[in-house]
């Protein structure tokens, strides 16, 4: 962490906290029309189940617009990563119209992905525009990305301590002051409230009842949070597979959503496999009452990186939740431990492996289903963070720290 200027930070607080509150506002109605958009255009799929053989033409209006128009915030949230880490300029905010409209004309025809990307770029995008407002310099620019950041995640999710944190640990802390810090809570609160203003209403999940805190239990948690680790580590390997594939053998951009249209419009409305386009939201409330068939968490991770490499738009973040629930559902058939806890086990461990921030996803387990799991959490997804390997599903994600020291030394001696 840097240091800072109590003088300097005292005098500059005013400023900044009405800074916060503005981006918390934009954020969270973006977020909350984005919510609600993104419900409208599920139960229309829902509703109409056809409309997923139109899948290749909503892939080619997204490629389209991404080509003649979004060529320069391409990038999503790595884009956030990279402008953080070498501040050039400003972010465009056609970035938050263009993934939206993306990501809705991904999840009305059936694509496989998620929303906290959207979410984030459009925090980001929003926050990024007050460097012009304030003539903020570099330095005062990463702040804006962490309040973007934070204030996207924080509004999308309802988890606005799991937002502030996410938006430092994603950074791991890199040049991060107190300031910063502070700062981070204050906009995801601003933007968690906002959404709460307009009455928008997140999936409640539920850990009824949690094993006793013995040996046993703590064994099966660690087996959990390794298995959570691989998880995390295929789903990036495929996502970044998928997206180099394409890109390879397709040189015409918009043509690749177009031909990844073809084959998951095939795979999924002619295959029966609905369960796996959107959000699958309900497939995640259900696994933590009923067990999943074991090939469930891989068919998302095949379906929702073929999704996203051939160029449709959206996060991964729920994706991988579905993936550590339904993963933690099945284990429940050969582990002695309530289903309900295994699934919540998974659906952050997952995360934390894919994403490189454990604490971030310990503390929104906690804030999602109570603090009375914490422990199980906590653990496994401490060991899914160092079992997930150094790649994660944001490639401009620099990883440091107590992991990257593990892998180095791994990679020395063999």
């Amino acid at each position: 962490m840097t240091s800072l200027n109590p003088k300097h930070f005292l005098l500059s607080l005013p400023k900044w906290i009405l800074i916060c509150v503005l981006i918390g506002i934009l954020s969270g109605s973006a977020s909350a029309f984005f919510l609600v958009s993104l419900e409208w255009v599920t139960q229309f799929r829902i509703q109409h189940n056809w409309i997923i053989w139109l899948l290749p033409f909503g892939g080619f209006l997204v490629g389209l617009s991404y080509y003649y128009w979004g060529e320069s915030v391409a990038k999503g949230n790595n884009l956030l990563l990279e402008e953080y880490e070498n501040p050039k300029k400003v972010i465009p905010f056609k970035m938050a119209p263009l993934v939206l409209l993306g990501t809705l004309l991904t999840h009305l025809f059936g694509g496989s992905a998620g929303r906290e990307g959207t979410a984030v770029q459009m925090g980001g995008a929003i926050a990024d525009q007050f460097t012009k407002f304030f003539k903020l310099d570099n330095s005062e620019r990463k702040i804006l990305i962490i309040l973007g950041i934070s204030a996207g995640f924080a509004s999308v999710f309802g988890t606005p301590l799991a937002g502030a944190i996410f938006a430092l640990e994603v950074l791991y802390f890199s040049k991060i002051n107190f300031k910063s810090i502070l700062l981070s809570f204050l906009v995801a609160y601003a933007a968690y409230f906002t959404v709460e203003f307009w009455e928008i209403k997140h999936t409640h999940y539920s850990i009824p009842v949690v094993a006793e805190l013995s040996l046993n239990n703590i064994i099966f948690t660690l087996i959990v949070g390794v298995l959570s680790g691989f998880a995390a580590l295929l789903f990036s390997k495929s996502t970044h597979f998928w997206g180099s594939l394409f890109s390879k053998n397709i040189k015409y951009p918009p043509l690749r959503p177009v031909i990844g249209g073809v084959v998951l419009a095939i795979a999924i409305a002619g295959f029966g496999f609905t369960k796996f386009s959107g959000l699958g939201v309900p497939v995640i409330v259900d696994s933590f009452s009923n067990p999943n068939q074991w090939y469930d968490f891989l068919l998302k991770i095949l379906f929702t990186g073929f999704t996203l490499g051939a160029g449709f738009k959206g996060g991964e973040v729920t994706p991988l939740f579905f993936v550590g629930a339904t993963l933690g559902s099945t284990l429940s058939t050969v582990i002695p431990m309530p289903i309900a806890l295994l699934a919540g086990i998974g659906f952050v461990a997952v995360f934390s492996g894919a994403t490189h921030t454990p604490i971030a996803c310990t503390i929104m387990g906690m804030e999602l289903f109570g603090i009375a799991p914490g422990i199980f959490i906590a653990i496994a997804c401490t060991i899914a963070y160092f079992s997930s390997g150094s790649v994660g599903i944001y490639k401009s994600q620099i990883v440091k720290g107590a992991k990257y020291k593990l892998y180095q030394r791994l990679n020395s001696n063999f």
